[in-house]
């Protein structure tokens, strides 16, 4: 579990983040949305120790990571996944040789245990079969399977995902939210994931922050949102008239 107590952030005099509590559960997929300029991606960047808030604390299982050392702060950061949004995997060097680089980097593995370890994350995602291509060889959705390989190689209790969605099509979206999901369930990771994507917040998403202007709006479970009374919320999630159709048909079959 992670807690998020008063945290507060700002960038020359400029209030971003504003005395935000939130928690994020073990085993659940939890996901952080608002708008572009919400504060959501700075919230990540706090949580993950990539800059520090002015006042506030982040308790990973009760240890605060704003009052770390650097050295403790490393140790942490081995507990973490991390999928970036455009997958960051290294071309030159191969799929299976991507997902065993955090393994070579800090595991204590010798290697036939190392390329184990990552030809096991292969074929979780179904890549086995791709593990001697190049990122550049694969599609997008291919390549966000192998960062995801990469993101759970050392076993993490955390997992942070950037907009895993961005520039998939529709279809390689839900195969991505399932694979995120099913990892985290499986292994009782505590998941926080970034996005603007809608279909992943009805899909998967079982714990819900809203942020507005850097400020906690709203939070609660996928079904929550379809039955929520809050203004903004409904203005982002349901701004087209596609979406608030799409509302009133998923709350008709509910009843």
């Amino acid at each position: 579990m992670i807690i998020v107590q008063n945290l507060n952030k700002s960038f020359d005099g400029r209030q971003v983040l504003c005395d935000i509590n939130v928690e994020f559960l073990n085993g659940q997929t939890n996901l952080i949305i608002g708008q572009s300029g919400s504060g959501k991606t700075v919230l990540m960047n706090n949580i993950v120790g990539l800059l520090q808030p002015e006042a506030g604390h982040i308790l990973y299982d009760g240890r605060d990571i704003t009052v770390m050392s650097k050295k403790e702060r490393t140790l942490l950061r081995r507990e973490m996944g991390m999928l970036f949004q455009g997958s960051a995997l290294f071309d030159s060097m191969t799929v299976l040789d991507n997902v065993m680089f955090p393994l070579d980097m800090f595991s204590t593995m010798n290697y036939k245990e190392r390329k184990k370890r990552a030809q096991f994350c292969l074929d979780r995602v179904n890549m086995l079969e791709a593990q001697d291509k190049f990122p550049n060889e694969l599609s997008g959705g291919m390549q966000k399977r192998t960062a995801i390989a990469r993101a759970i190689a050392m076993e993490p209790h955390y997992l942070f995902c950037d907009e895993p969605n961005s520039g998939l099509d529709p279809k390689t979206s839900i195969v991505i939210d399932k694979l995120i999901s099913d990892i985290t369930h499986e292994n009782n990771i505590t998941t926080v994931v970034n996005t603007h994507d809608m279909n992943s917040v009805i899909g998967i998403g079982e714990n819900i922050l809203f942020i507005d202007n850097g400020r906690k709006a709203w939070q609660g479970s996928n079904k929550d949102v379809l039955t929520s009374d809050n203004k903004q919320l409904n203005d982002f999630i349901f701004a087209s008239e596609f979406s608030k159709q799409l509302r009133q048909d998923i709350i008709a079959n509910m009843q």
